[in-house]
């Protein structure tokens, strides 16, 4: 018996600190091209840099995401590749290429754990 509550205290423990993983959800709207989608995993406040435009630093998350979606259509993005996925402590990062009819985006995301959740918190696009 005192192995059973043992085994259940280490296992309530355990996942207790687990993250939700949204990650999937991040990289099919992407692939979709939901750009509204993907601000729904957007910090309160994040970074955002666009192809030949200057570095926004914490910009509200309906500012941030009314640019990417406007970006998004005005590029015609209709899909994304993921090429890299790295998660280090408590970042993750994920790199890939948006795709639309040219030659495409690279496209870098920051996300944090926050709240048992992973937020966005930096886009880069070039």
């Amino acid at each position: 018996m005192k192995k059973i509550l043992t085994l259940i205290s280490i296992c309530f423990v355990l996942f207790s600190f687990k993250t939700t993983d949204n990650v999937p959800a991040i990289v099919n709207a992407l692939k979709t091209g939901n750009a509204e989608e993907v601000s729904k995993y957007f910090d309160n406040f994040i970074d955002l840099k666009l192809p030949e435009k200057d570095e926004i630093k914490n910009v509200g998350k309906t500012q941030a995401s009314l640019t990417l979606q406007s970006f998004f259509k005005e590029s015609g993005i209709k899909g994304f590749e993921l090429t890299s996925q790295r998660e280090m402590g408590s970042l993750m990062y994920l790199a890939g290429k948006l795709q639309n009819a040219g030659k495409g985006f690279n496209i870098t995301i920051l996300l944090k754990n926050k709240d048992s959740d992973r937020q966005i918190t930096t886009v880069r696009i070039n």
